[in-house]
Parts: structure tokens; C-alpha cells; sequence
């Protein structure tokens, strides 16, 4: 019988003699991790191999973990992440026959996540745990940190990259989708903002968790309060923009991105508010004026960006993110692109913001 994926990953880490039981876990896109219990002893942790297609360099994700969570041990700051594990060798790192990267992590007993914010006060405690993780390494040094993927959150690399996908060759699905690229293209100008904002010393990068939705926020089983953020292979250095942005665009809209009922999509105010607010309980001192000014540009940067992401990925073939049927990102970024103007009407007549 071929041996279990994790098999030789997990003999390296616990006594091979020991018996398991092994759960997977499958609500990360990424990454594979399986929850290990002793049958022993009861005992828990979490193994996960790191997605190298998308993570080509598994050594920097880690480092940056360590170092992270060695600051807060450090500064005895009150906020906690997942203690990361060591294997016999005193690497946090195995590396198995097939070249595949292995970790280990401490396992949160009484935890459980959410796919979705089921109540505005659901999505003001997560828009807190962000806002306190970003807050909490206000004095780290951010030259320490590997960029972990080049250009994520970078509105203008991203529309560069659906200015080359229209040139990729799908013709048949570059004429599908003619309307949504001129929509996009119309929206040229967020791309520009970003580049001015980036350029002015009056907007700061900080460290920035990178993937600010609320199934990566573990909370507790019984009082369902907020118990820790999770999964930061992409926190590096960025834009606070990009953290609350992508809460708002996953949280305050009424349908998620996978939805294909585009004409329901909405923005919910009651959502929205908390969102803003409960970031801005934590992070307001810490943020510069002209930062607050624009405060709603997150929404728009991140919601215009995952649809440049979707609709590019789909010119190109599908290359990045993981899909169930053919036309699934051209779904996607029509959905994103409904949420958009929406976002767009809302906070006109609400704010009355605009770009």
C-alpha cells in the first residue's frame, strides 16, 4: 500500500511507533494540513505541507513565522498565534523525498472558524484581531521580513498582469469576456491612486496579515469570542488598505465570491460599519491622517484587485486559483465586479466618497 502523504513527514516529527489519528482539514486553498492525535496521550498538533507553486520558497514563510511569533514571545505582548514546532533535528522545516515542505504547529484546543460573518458583531471582533495583530508589531522591524510572494497586494502589478493575460492566446475565452475587461479598464484610475499613495511618505507599511478574512480567525467553541488569528504565509510588509479591504470585501457583501447569482450581490451596511469601526478601535492612533482620509479606498482596492486577479487568471488558462468547473473565474470576476459597483453606489451615498 503506497504510503499516506503525510507518512514520512510525520514519522520525522513524532516516534513512528507511535499510533495517530489523522484528520485533514480543508478549509485552507493553499496549503494541505492535518490535524495529529496521540492515541496515547490525547494530544494534538497540526502538520501542513507548504504549496510550493504558490510559495516558492517555503524557507521564507517559515522564517517569517518565527520571527513573528519569537517578537511576541519577546515583547510579552497579549496576543496569541499557534506555537510553531520543532523537529528532532531542531529545524522547523523537513523536507521529504518528494522535495515537499513540511511544518508543525501547536494545535488550539476549543477552536472553530466561520466561512461566512454571521452577525455584524461577528465582523467587528474579527476586523479587531487584524487590526491588534497589525498593531501589535507596530515597533518590529519590517526590513527583517521576506516578501513571501512579489507584488501580492500590488494594485498596479495586478493590472499589468491582466494588460499581458488579454495577450495569452485563449481567444475563445478573451471574446467571452470583452465587456468585463472594458468595466475594468474603465476602473484604471484605483490602479493609479494606488500608485500615489504608495509614493507618499504619509502611507506607511506595516506588517499586514495579507489574507484578512474571517476563516482565518479562530474562535472559541463555547463563548465564541476571538481566540487568535491563523494562517500568515503572506504577512509581510504592506498597506493597511489591503487587510481591512479584503474584510469588507468578504464580509460586508451579502454573497461570497464563489455565488453566481451576480445580480443579488449587495453591500450590507450594518456590515460594513462594524467592519470599519472595529479596525479603526484599534488601529485609529496609529494611522496617519490622510491614511484615515481615504479610509474607504480599501474596499474598492481590494474588491477591483481580486477581479483583476479572477479575470486574468482565466485568460491565462486557469494558472493559480483552484477551480470546480471551466468557466468558474470568469464567474468569479463578474461577481467581483459586481460587488465593485455596488461598493462603488454605497459609498457615495453614504459617505459620499468616490475616486
Amino acid at each position: 500500500m503506497k504510503p499516506a502523504v503525510y507518512q514520512e513527514a510525520l514519522d520525522a516529527f513524532a516516534n513512528p511507533f507511535h499510533e495517530f489519528n489523522i484528520e485533514k482539514i480543508d478549509n485552507g486553498l493553499i496549503n494541505c494540513s492535518f490535524k495529529v492525535t496521540s492515541r496515547l496521550n490525547g494530544m494534538s498538533f497540526l502538520l501542513q505541507k507548504i504549496n510550493k507553486k504558490v510559495f516558492p520558497e517555503p524557507g521564507y514563510v517559515q522564517s517569517n513565522y518565527e520571527k513573528l511569533w519569537k517578537f511576541l514571545q519577546a515583547e510579552h505582548l497579549p496576543l496569541l498565534i499557534p506555537q510553531p514546532k520543532y523537529f528532532p533535528d531542531d529545524s522547523s522545516l523537513y523536507v521529504d523525498s518528494n522535495d515537499q515542505y513540511w511544518r508543525v504547529f501547536e494545535f488550539i484546543p476549543a477552536s472553530q472558524t466561520f466561512k461566512v460573518a454571521e452577525s455584524p458583531d461577528q465582523a467587528r471582533a474579527a476586523a479587531k484581531a487584524f487590526a491588534s495583530f497589525t498593531a501589535a508589531f507596530e515597533e518590529f522591524d519590517l526590513s527583517s521580513l521576506q516578501v513571501t510572494i512579489p507584488g501580492f497586494h500590488n494594485l498596479s502589478t495586478r493590472y499589468a498582469q491582466l494588460q499581458q493575460a488579454i495577450h495569452s492566446g485563449h481567444y475563445e475565452r478573451l471574446m467571452k469576456a470583452v465587456t468585463l475587461i472594458e468595466e475594468l479598464k474603465k476602473r484604471e484610475r484605483y490602479s493609479h491612486f494606488y500608485d500615489v499613495i504608495t509614493d507618499s511618505d504619509e502611507f506607511k507599511k506595516r506588517v499586514v496579515h495579507h489574507d484578512a478574512k474571517i476563516a482565518n480567525v479562530l474562535f472559541d467553541t463555547d463563548t465564541r469570542n476571538v481566540l487568535c488569528p491563523v494562517d500568515f504565509d503572506t504577512t509581510m510588509p504592506g498597506y493597511f488598505y489591503s487587510d481591512l479591504g479584503d474584510m469588507i470585501r468578504t464580509m460586508a457583501c451579502c454573497k461570497d465570491e464563489n455565488s453566481i447569482v451576480v445580480d443579488e450581490q449587495c453591500i450590507r451596511p450594518d456590515y460594513y460599519e462594524a467592519i470599519v469601526q472595529g479596525y479603526l478601535s484599534v488601529m485609529e492612533l496609529q494611522l496617519s491622517e490622510p491614511e484615515k482620509k481615504y479610509i474607504h479606498f480599501s474596499g474598492l482596492m481590494m474588491t477591483y484587485m481580486q477581479a483583476l486577479r479572477f479575470l486574468s487568471d482565466y485568460l491565462s488558462g486557469d494558472q493559480y486559483f483552484r477551480t470546480d468547473y471551466r468557466e468558474q473565474n470568469f464567474d468569479r470576476a463578474q461577481n467581483q465586479l459586481s460587488l465593485l459597483k455596488k461598493l462603488e453606489d454605497f459609498l457615495q451615498v453614504h459617505y459620499a466618497f468616490k475616486l
